[in-house]
């Protein structure tokens, strides 16, 4: 892995066909309107400059060379859509410089120059004209992109009489069918039903055995990332944190959401006369957070603490229910373990993930109490206080020896079919 914001120290033989180089973009916000000139006038006077200014890009650089499949990687706000702007020549740097080589057809926004007025075969003409494309080329490529939208008896319709995902699947067609060398997509692989992304995800097998093809992605489905990308970068707050192997991008991209999370909980830490949702005067303070890295391989045993404060009860129980995040359910629930005693305390917990696919997961735990004097483990209890989303222990699981379609894993389960019979 090379510095944030350096190329990749390695050698490569193949041509850069897109060289971005130290390139900063400030945006200017409006702070007071100024009515007219004679207002303007009198900000000037006293120094008002009537705007602040907010840095979106600062020393940013990378090379993509022919060939690549390069994602760009980020959270909301990091600076990839402007990013994806200035290379697109829509927006200019206020320093540095961003080079190409070939035809770039940028795909930021879905539909952007398409006329409701204008019929299916219309829009492909203007959009392609729009993409610096002749008549000519066009009429190469029209065909193709009619068959990949699967819209031919409809071309010759109006727009507007189009549905939403009949506008989609030509506006994507034009881009990815377009004859360019260099193709850029902004957070498209999603579009169209399941039936075209399959279709979509079928054209960037192939694209990637193209040596002369270039496709930058734009996404926040780290799957896609480590599928079809062979390099890629991180942008946090407008800066390169990492530049260069996928798999790297993609779990640091994982660990920047998973701190978020945590972040939030520090955040509404709050030393009012009220508590994070689950908490109360009776137990202010209940949280589960990583003590191992936050994204593990099968092969870890994930640690993490359990802090509480309770100052009164002398049965006090505790429950873990681990959520899978991103398919639903409860994938675990340890029921009510005993706490050795009250006060302000920490517990300290471990758990092996061999059975588990990839997924993202929550730890929520709840302080239980048990009025009744048994300590049978089975003995009912009530809940008294519990974890929100803001300060549960989360985590994620990446291994490339796992599936990501079911939570379990052959290791972990497998079912045996041990003959039939015919009926």
């Amino acid at each position: 892995m090379s510095k944030a914001g350096e190329p990749i120290r390695q050698k490569d033989d193949r041509p850069v066909v897109l060289s971005v180089e130290h390139v900063d973009k400030v945006f200017r916000l409006p702070t007071e309107q100024a009515t007219g000139l004679k207002q303007a006038f009198i900000n000037w006077t006293r120094g008002i400059k009537g705007y602040k200014e907010q840095q979106v890009l600062q020393d940013v650089s990378f090379q993509v060379h022919r060939g690549d499949f390069f994602g760009i990687v980020g959270r909301n706000g990091s600076g990839k859509s402007t990013l994806l702007k200035l290379i697109s020549g829509i927006y200019y740097p206020e320093h540095g410089h961003i080079s190409y080589t070939g035809k770039l057809v940028p795909f930021i926004e879905l539909g952007v120059g398409f006329n409701p007025e204008l019929t299916g075969r219309e829009n492909v003409y203007l959009n392609g004209a729009l993409l610096g494309f002749t008549r000519s080329e066009v009429d190469a490529m029209y065909d193709d992109i009619v068959d990949f939208a699967e819209l031919g008896e409809f071309m010759d319709q109006k727009l507007k009489n189009y549905s939403s995902g009949m506008q989609v699947r030509l506006a994507f067609s034009v881009a990815i069918k377009a004859q360019g060398d260099i193709l850029i997509l902004d957070e498209v692989l999603a579009v169209g039903d399941e039936a075209f992304q399959r279709k979509c995800d079928d054209y960037f097998t192939e694209v990637k055995k193209d040596p002369n093809k270039t496709v930058i992605l734009v996404t926040h489905d780290m799957g896609a990332v480590k599928k079809y990308c062979d390099r890629a970068i991180l942008l946090k707050d407008g800066h390169v944190v990492i530049n260069g192997d996928k798999d790297d991008v993609a779990n640091r991209y994982t660990l920047e959401n998973l701190k978020n999370t945590d972040q939030q909980y520090n955040d509404n830490k709050l030393g009012k006369n009220e508590y994070p949702t689950g908490l109360s005067a009776q137990v202010p303070i209940l949280r589960s957070y990583p003590v191992s890295s936050s994204v593990c391989r099968s092969s870890d045993t994930f640690r993490f603490d359990v802090e509480y404060e309770c100052a009164q009860y002398d049965h006090l129980y505790m429950a873990i229910a681990m959520h899978d995040t991103r398919r639903g359910g409860i994938a675990y629930d340890t029921g009510s373990i005993p706490l050795k005693g009250c006060g302000h305390r920490v517990v300290h917990c471990s758990m092996p993930l061999n059975i588990f696919n990839n997924g993202e997961f929550r730890l929520v735990v709840s302080l239980r109490v048990n009025d009744s004097g048994e300590t049978d483990k089975d003995a009912p209890t009530q809940m008294i206080a519990f974890t929100s989303d803001e300060n549960s222990c989360v985590f994620a699981i990446r291994d490339k020896r796992n599936r990501d379609y079911a939570m379990l894993s052959d290791r972990g389960l497998q079912i045996k079919v041990l003959g039939g019979e015919s009926l």
